[in-house]
C-alpha cells in the first residue's frame, strides 16, 4: 500500500473537503429522490433534522476531544480508547471498523444502479464486486489518486446540485410546496407501504455519516487544534443546510410525482441541461472517492485497535509490518465483498446505520464524560457543555432502538461481550489513562463536600475498616472476613506495616502494593491495599490509624490479626486498643484458623451477648453485616446468652427474641445454663467449638493488666474456628441496632 505523501495541509483541505465529500455521496444522489417520493417531502425533512441533529452534536463532541490532545491512527477508536480505556475503545472499535468496511459496499452498491441503469443485462451484485475491487486497486497501488482528485471532484459536485437547484425553481413552486406542510404527528409518522417512518431513517443516516472523515488525517494538519473542529464543524453544517432543502428541491422539480421521485436518477430528469453531462461527474466523483476514501480508513483502524489489544511482542511486530499492513486491508476487504451477499444498498445503509449510532453514541458519552470528570489535563481548545454531549449520546441509543430493536440487542451484546474480554489485557494500557476515573473522583469530592454537612446518625453508620497484617498472604483468610464484612456496604483498607526508616532502608512499596492488590484481586476480594512504612510498632499503628481515610470517609474500625507470638504482641495490642479508642474508634482482633474454609463450613455463627452497652450491637451487626456477602448468605446466626439458672432461662429467651425483632436482624437465641463453679472458657469450649465463626465482646484491661487479660483471651480462641474479639469505642455505643434500647 502507498503511503500518502502530503504537505501540512490547512482546514479546508485537510478537513472541510473529505469530510464534505462523504456527506455528498451515494444516498443524496440515489436514495433521496425515493424517499420524498415513498414517504413524502415533509417526513424527510424530518428524518433529516434528527439525523443531523445527531451528527452536528458528535461533531462538536469529538471535536473537543480531538482539541485536548493529538489524534493518532484509528480516529474514532483512538479518542475513545484513551479516554474512556483501552476496554471500551475495543468494544466500539468493532462496530467502527464495520462500519467503515461496510461503506465501501454500501458506495459500490450505489455506482452499481448507476452502471446497471445503462447496461440493465448486468447482474447488480456481480457489477458490486467488480467495482469492489477497482476500488481496493486505487487504494492498494494510488492511495495518493483520493487526494489529488478531491478538488475536481468537489467541482463537480457543486455543478450537479447547482443544476438540480436551478431545475427545481424553473419546473416548480416553491409556495407550493410549503403548502402541504403536515397538520399532525400521525402524517410525518404514517407508514408508506413497507417502509416506516424509522425505516427510512435508517437508509438516509448514512448520508451524513461522514463527518470523521478529517479525523484520519489530523497527523498531516497544520494545525489540527483549529482545523478539526472548524472544518469538521464547517462541513457538517454545510451538508446539514442542503440536506435539509433537498426534499423540497426534489419535490419541487419533480411536482411531487412519485414515479418520478422514485427514478434513481431523478437528478438528470430535473436538471434544465443534459442531466448525464451535469450530474454523473459529481455523482461517480463523489461516491468513487468515499469509497477509496473507507478502504483506506478501514485497515487503519483495524491495526490501531489490533495494536493496543496485542500484547506481545512478536504481534506488534507483525501489525507494524507491511505484512500486517496487507492482512488487515484483506480483511477488510474480505468484508466488504461479504457484505454484497445481505441483498442491496438499503440493507447496507440500514445495518450501517446502527454501527454508526453505536459509534456516535460513545463518542458523545466520552465527551461527556471529559467534561464531567473536571481533570487538569481536560483543557480542550474547543469547548462544549456536557449536557449537550450527553444529550446527543442519548438520543443515538434511543434511534438505534426505533430503527431496529433486534440489531441494536445484538450490537450492544457483542460490545459488552468485547469489553469483558478486553477488560483482561487493559491494565497493560493503563499508562494512557482514563476519564472515568476522572469522573469518579470528581463525584467523590462533590459527594464529601456534601457529606460534610451533613450529621452523623446511627443509622448512617458503615462498616470502614482498617486491616493491620505484616504478612499479606498469611493473613489472607482474615482479610477474606474483613472484606465480606464489609462488602454490602462499607469500605475495607489493609495496610501492611514494615518496620524500618523510610528514605533509609530500601523498601519498595509500589512494588509492594502491586503484590497485594494482584493477590487480593486473584482471591477476589474487595479491599484497597496501602504499604506504611514505621521505625516503632505501637507508634507506627497509631500513626497510621489517625492518618486513614479523609472527611466522612475516615475509617472507624481497626481489625488487628491474631498474633503468632501471643504472648509478646497480643497485651501491645491491647494497649494499641486503649489508646484508639481515645479516637472514637472501634477495635476487632481476629483469629482465623490455618485449614478453615468457608465451602467445607455448616455456616453456624455464634454472637455472644452481653448487651448493647456491652459490645453487644456492634458484634450483632458486624454478624449480620458477615451474612449479606454471598459466601455467608446461607448463614445462620445464634445468639447467645449465658444465665446462672433454669429459672432466668425463659425471660433471658423472649429478651433476645424482642432484640431480634426490634433490630430486624434474623438470630436463633440459644439460652446456655451454666453449671455449678463451670467457668466461661469451659462453656464457650463446650458450646462453640463446633460454630464456624464465634463473635465475642473485648474489655479494656487496666495498664499494667495487658498480659493477664491476653493470657485469657488466648485460652477463649484457642478452641474456635474462627473468633472476632469486638470493642465498641465508636461514637455511637450502644445504639448501632436502633432498637430504641440504648441502655440494655
Amino acid at each position: 500500500m502507498e503511503k500518502v505523501e502530503t504537505k501540512k495541509l490547512g482546514t479546508f483541505l485537510g478537513v472541510y473537503t473529505p469530510t464534505i465529500l462523504t456527506i455528498f455521496g451515494v444516498i443524496m444522489y440515489m436514495r433521496a429522490g425515493s424517499l420524498v417520493g415513498t414517504i413524502g417531502m415533509w417526513p424527510l425533512v424530518f428524518i433529516v433534522l434528527i439525523s443531523n441533529s445527531i451528527t452536528l452534536i458528535t461533531t462538536l463532541s469529538f471535536s473537543s476531544i480531538a482539541t485536548n490532545k493529538k489524534v493518532g491512527v484509528g480516529g474514532a477508536y483512538y479518542i475513545v480508547s484513551r479516554s474512556l480505556g483501552f476496554e471500551i475503545g475495543g468494544a466500539v472499535g468493532l462496530p467502527l471498523f464495520l462500519s467503515q468496511a461496510l461503506s465501501i459496499t454500501l458506495y459500490s452498491f450505489g455506482l452499481a444502479e448507476v452502471i446497471k441503469m445503462f447496461v440493465p443485462s448486468l447482474p447488480l451484485n456481480l457489477v458490486t464486486f467488480g467495482i469492489i475491487a477497482v476500488v481496493a486497486a486505487v487504494s492498494f497501488i494510488g492511495a495518493g489518486f483520493a487526494m489529488k482528485t478531491q478538488i475536481p471532484v468537489m467541482i463537480f459536485v457543486a455543478v450537479s446540485i447547482f443544476f438540480l437547484i436551478a431545475g427545481a425553481f424553473m419546473k416548480g413552486s416553491f409556495l407550493e410546496c410549503f403548502s402541504t406542510f403536515p397538520t399532525s404527528a400521525g402524517e410525518i409518522f404514517a407508514r408508506h407501504g413497507d417502509l416506516s417512518f424509522f425505516a427510512a431513517m435508517a437508509i438516509f443516516f448514512p448520508a451524513v455519516s461522514g463527518i470523521m472523515a478529517g479525523l484520519g488525517l489530523s497527523g498531516d494538519l497544520e494545525n489540527p487544534q483549529k482545523s478539526i473542529p472548524v472544518g469538521a464543524i464547517a462541513a457538517t453544517l454545510t451538508g446539514f443546510a442542503f440536506y435539509i432543502t433537498l426534499p423540497l428541491f426534489l419535490a419541487m422539480g419533480s411536482n411531487s410525482d412519485p414515479e418520478m421521485l422514485k427514478d434513481p436518477m431523478i437528478w438528470s430528469r430535473i436538471s434544465p441541461v443534459n442531466g448525464n453531462i451535469v450530474i454523473l461527474p459529481g455523482l461517480f466523483g463523489a461516491i468513487f472517492s468515499s469509497a477509496v476514501g473507507s478502504m483506506l480508513g478501514a485497515p487503519r483502524t483495524f491495526i490501531a485497535m489490533a495494536s493496543d489489544q496485542v500484547a506481545s511482542r512478536k504481534g506488534q511486530k507483525f501489525l507494524k509490518s507491511k505484512k500486517g499492513e496487507y492482512a488487515s486491508f484483506v480483511l477488510s476487504l474480505a468484508i466488504a465483498c461479504g457484505a454484497v451477499f445481505l441483498g442491496d444498498l438499503n440493507t447496507v445503509a440500514s445495518i450501517l446505520t446502527i454501527f454508526f449510532l453505536t459509534v456516535y453514541g460513545i463518542v458523545n458519552i466520552t465527551a461527556a464524560l471529559e467534561t464531567l470528570s473536571n481533570e487538569p489535563s481536560w483543557r480542550p481548545q474547543f469547548k462544549i457543555p456536557a449536557i449537550i454531549s450527553l444529550v446527543g449520546g442519548i438520543a443515538c441509543i434511543i434511534v438505534m432502538f426505533l430503527i431496529d430493536p433486534l440489531l441494536s440487542v445484538i450490537a450492544i451484546i457483542i460490545e459488552v461481550i468485547l469489553y469483558f474480554i478486553l477488560r483482561r489485557v487493559a491494565a497493560q494500557n493503563s499508562a494512557v489513562g482514563d476519564a472515568r476515573r476522572g469522573v469518579y473522583e470528581n463525584l467523590i469530592k462533590n459527594s464529601l463536600v456534601q457529606l460534610k454537612d451533613l450529621k452523623m446518625t446511627p443509622r448512617n453508620w458503615r462498616p470502614y475498616i482498617q486491616v493491620f497484617v505484616n504478612n499479606p498472604e498469611k493473613q489472607l483468610k482474615l482479610i477474606g472476613f474483613a472484606s465480606n464484612f464489609g462488602l454490602s456496604s462499607g469500605i475495607v483498607t489493609v495496610t501492611e506495616i514494615l518496620l524500618g526508616r523510610l528514605g533509609e532502608d530500601k523498601v519498595d512499596i509500589e512494588g509492594k502494593i502491586d503484590l497485594m492488590e494482584n493477590l487480593y484481586s486473584r482471591n477476589a476480594l474487595s479491599v484497597f491495599p496501602e504499604v506504611n512504612v514505621v521505625d516503632n510498632f505501637e507508634e507506627g499503628i497509631l500513626s497510621a490509624v489517625q492518618a486513614n481515610g479523609m472527611a466522612g470517609l475516615r475509617s472507624n474500625t481497626i481489625m488487628i490479626c491474631w498474633p503468632d507470638n501471643v504472648e509478646k504482641y497480643l497485651p501491645r495490642y491491647l494497649s494499641i486498643m486503649r489508646r484508639i479508642s481515645f479516637l472514637k474508634k472501634s477495635t476487632v482482633i481476629g483469629k482465623v484458623s490455618p485449614d478453615f474454609d468457608v465451602k467445607n463450613s455448616q455456616k453456624t455463627i455464634h454472637v455472644w451477648w452481653g448487651g448493647l452497652q456491652r459490645n453487644g450491637d456492634l458484634m450483632l451487626l458486624m454478624a449480620y453485616l458477615l451474612t449479606k456477602s454471598p459466601a455467608w448468605d446461607d448463614a445462620v446466626i445464634k445468639l447467645l446468652r449465658m444465665v446462672p439458672d433454669e429459672s432466668a432461662k425463659e425471660s433471658a429467651e423472649a429478651e433476645l427474641r424482642k432484640l431480634s425483632a426490634d433490630s430486624r436482624i434474623s438470630a436463633e437465641p440459644m439460652i446456655i445454663v451454666k453449671e455449678k463453679d463451670e467457668l466461661f472458657e469451659n462453656v464457650l469450649s463446650r458450646v462453640s467449638s463446633s460454630a464456624d465463626v464465634v463473635f465475642l465482646g473485648l474489655n479494656t484491661p487496666a495498664k499494667g493488666e495487658e498480659e493477664d487479660y491476653a493470657k485469657k483471651l488466648e485460652i477463649f480462641a484457642e478452641p474456635l474456628k474462627a473468633v472476632f474479639f469486638i470493642k465498641n469505642s465508636g461514637i455511637f455505643q450502644g445504639q448501632l441496632l436502633e432498637t430504641g434500647e440504648e441502655k440494655k
